[in-house]
């Protein structure tokens, strides 16, 4: 039956929503969605999700102001993955303690202090730092605009949006 996938709350970061599905075409296209409100670039809020409390989803929401952040630089997770720091780790850290809160069983990013960032790619032989800074020419500083939650379905030919939240009501 292979992985059955999982829900992710999270918030869209669609000035690299291009970058992000021809990363991901390269690796699996299964994981391409052709459901158009569905956004593959993103900052994760609360993952892995496989029940979720819609109305506190909501609440969360309705109750979290928008917030413009920066992708500012490249750096790596001991594990080897590849990421875009943001300069408002506080903002999502809140949006992720509201998540938690409604969600207990579910630990962000597997431990209990997440750093919030943008997932761009896995060490490997082929690729690095530099190689994916390189990518990324001309890309950054990348300047977003939290303003939704977004539940998202992922599981590979089935990745599609759940339901959006925006932020303030």
């Amino acid at each position: 039956m292979g992985w059955p996938g999982h829900a992710v709350l999270q918030v869209p970061v669609i000035e690299l929503e291009d970058w992000i599905v021809t990363r991901t075409r390269h690796y699996d296209a299964g994981f391409i969605s052709d459901d158009p409100g569905f956004h593959h670039a993103h900052i994760t809020v609360l993952a892995p999700l496989t029940s979720w409390d819609v109305e506190a989803i909501a609440a969360l929401a309705a109750s979290s102001k928008p917030f413009d952040f920066e992708l500012d630089h490249v750096d790596t997770f001991a594990d080897g993955t590849i990421y875009l720091h943001t300069d408002k780790t506080g903002e999502f850290k809140q949006l992720t303690a509201g998540a938690w809160l409604a969600h207990p069983q579910v630990r962000p990013y597997g431990g209990d202090d997440p750093l919030p960032h943008l997932t761009l790619d896995r060490l490997s032989a082929q690729v690095g730092v530099a190689s994916t800074e390189a990518l990324l020419d001309g890309l950054l500083p990348v300047h977003g605009r939290a303003n939704a939650l977004e539940l998202v379905w992922y599981r590979s030919n089935e990745c599609h949006l759940i339901g959006r939240w925006p932020l303030g009501g």
